[in-house]
C-alpha cells in the first residue's frame, strides 16, 4: 500500500520531493557555476537537442548556448523571484522574474526520467502542453476585461449604400474653388 502510495504521488509531480520550482533553483545554481554538465542535467532531452541544432546554426560552443540555462532569468545577480507553478501530470510551469526584461518569464518544465526539467526544446517541437495561463497572463486578462471596449456604430442603417462625403474643403491650398 505505501508503494502504491509513493507511485500515485508520482503522478501528481512531486516525484521524491521534486517540483518545477526546485528545479529551477537547480538549474540557476547550476549556472551560477558555470557548469554546462550540470546545466544540462535540468534540461529535458529535446532542450538539448534544441540547444544543440542551436548552437551548430549559430557556430557557436555546447557551453556558450546553455551557459545561461536558456533563460535570461539565470543573469539575475541573485535568486529571482518565483511564483505560480502550475502542474498537469507530466507537464508543468512556473513564472520567474525576469530582471532584464522587467517582466514575468513563464518557463516550461516536464517530467522526465524522475526529475523536473526545463523544457523549452518541448515547447518549440510542439511535445509540451502547457498547464494553463500563469498569474501574470491572467492578471493581465483580468485588466483588459475592466476596460470598456470600443464600440463601432454604424449610424447608417444601408451598409450597401457608399458612405456620403462631408463639405468639401475650398481656398488656395486645395486647388477647389468655393461655390
Amino acid at each position: 500500500m505505501v508503494a502504491g502510495f509513493g507511485f500515485a504521488c508520482g503522478q501528481t509531480g512531486e516525484q521524491g520531493g521534486d517540483t518545477p520550482t526546485a528545479a529551477y533553483k537547480r538549474l540557476y545554481a547550476a549556472v551560477k557555476s558555470k557548469d554546462t554538465e550540470a546545466i544540462k542535467k535540468n534540461f529535458t532531452k529535446k532542450t538539448i537537442e534544441f540547444g544543440t541544432m542551436a548552437a551548430s546554426l549559430n557556430e557557436k560552443s555546447l557551453d556558450q548556448v546553455f551557459s545561461n540555462g536558456m533563460t535570461a532569468t539565470t543573469f539575475s545577480k541573485t535568486l529571482p523571484s518565483i511564483r505560480d507553478e502550475r502542474v498537469n501530470d507530466t507537464m508543468a510551469a512556473v513564472e520567474v522574474w525576469d530582471s532584464i526584461d522587467s517582466r514575468w518569464e513563464d518557463l516550461p518544465f516536464m517530467l522526465e526520467d524522475g526529475a523536473w526539467k526545463l523544457a523549452v526544446g518541448d515547447a518549440f517541437a510542439g511535445t509540451y502542453q502547457s498547464p494553463g495561463n500563469g498569474r501574470d497572463q491572467r492578471e493581465k486578462e483580468a485588466a483588459n476585461a475592466l476596460r470598456p471596449s470600443p464600440t463601432v456604430s454604424s449610424l447608417d442603417s444601408n451598409a450597401n449604400r457608399p458612405p456620403t462625403m462631408g463639405k468639401v474643403p475650398t481656398g488656395p491650398l486645395t486647388g477647389n474653388k468655393p461655390k
